[in-house]
């Protein structure tokens, strides 16, 4: 909504809401905060500073509501310092792929993946062959269990866009383009309601791609805030963007593995367990985790227009 001549108030839209894999919008929250630190880089190429004011009629619990995400006001300033990791931000990409279980990712660029977090928030990345394996064995596992609950599988389907003309006429949510989806769609075999039925291919190839996505992991970055608070959510959003431009310039494949971390009752063991291999301790939230490692990059994924 735009506020005068130089600023512009960021809502949410609330009809598109994920609330069975993400009842408390934890996590589209911290998509916001993505969104914010991405138009702050690009004020900053433009010689503007970007005023952000989050919340600015209060945080919104326990779910979002009709109350804006933020203020942002532009004001010209041309002291601002560009941001480097601007230059990535057409590459950046989520691949979710198989990984390349031959390469490891060095050590000194995970630390600069963790170090591009730059917030109020505790980064950092795991490489060690121990806590790997048990982290590969838990995504698969909340995975498993997210796609075999009714209620979680079928919100993904809903969104779930199956070959080029359905991406075109809505071109978010989950697209499944390319010669094979394309090939099963047009012969019938890939289709909304086969991906929800147990037992058929759609469904059985639908988990197992996941499954050997989440078993090809090489390292992990993830995030915690010790508190819980809409204001850490989109700090979160900051850091993770800023992290995800870094492992792109670095040629690191990235790819967010939310599962375990979602709130839904029937995630709640595999949300302890994270919790105890991560670390957090004290009351801590891991907001964020991903996998990482190397893999062909993928083409961009579908976007609305402006209008």
């Amino acid at each position: 909504q735009l506020d005068g001549d130089d600023a512009f108030i960021v809502h949410c839209d609330l009809d598109r809401l994920l609330p069975e894999t993400d009842p408390p919008n934890r996590q589209i929250t911290i998509g916001f905060g993505c969104f914010l630190e991405l138009i702050r880089q690009s004020a900053a190429e433009k010689g503007f500073r970007a005023e952000i004011v989050p919340f600015p009629e209060g945080e919104p619990f326990p779910q979002l509501d009709e109350r804006p995400i933020a203020r942002v006001q532009l004001i010209e300033d041309t002291s601002v310092a560009r941001e480097p990791l601007f230059d990535h931000v057409l590459g950046r990409r989520t691949n979710r792929a198989p990984y390349d279980l031959s390469r490891t990712v060095p050590q000194f660029e995970l630390d600069k993946i963790a170090d591009a977090a730059a917030s109020n928030v505790a980064a950092e990345t795991i490489s060690d062959e121990q806590t790997v394996a048990a982290l590969r064995t838990l995504t698969q596992e909340a995975w498993r269990i997210e796609w075999s609950t009714a209620h979680t599988r079928n919100e993904s389907i809903v969104v779930t866009r199956i070959g080029k003309a359905e991406i075109n006429n809505n071109p978010y949510g989950l697209a499944l383009s390319g010669a094979v989806p394309d090939a099963l769609a047009g012969a019938g075999l890939l289709t909304r309601e086969k991906m929800d039925t147990p037992g058929t291919p759609a469904y059985d190839e639908a988990l197992k791609f996941y499954e050997r996505a989440c078993a090809s992991a090489m390292a992990y970055a993830c995030i915690k805030t010790t508190t819980n608070t809409r204001a850490d959510q989109l700090d979160t959003g900051r850091a993770w963007v800023r992290m995800q431009l870094m492992a792109n310039a670095l040629g690191i494949s990235f790819h967010p593995l939310s599962q375990a971390l979602q709130e839904f009752l029937e995630m709640r063991e595999p949300y302890i367990r994270a919790h105890e291999i991560l670390g957090a301790v004290n009351g801590e939230t891991v907001q964020m985790l991903s996998r990482l490692g190397y893999a062909s990059e993928p083409a961009p994924a579908p976007r609305e227009t402006l209008e």
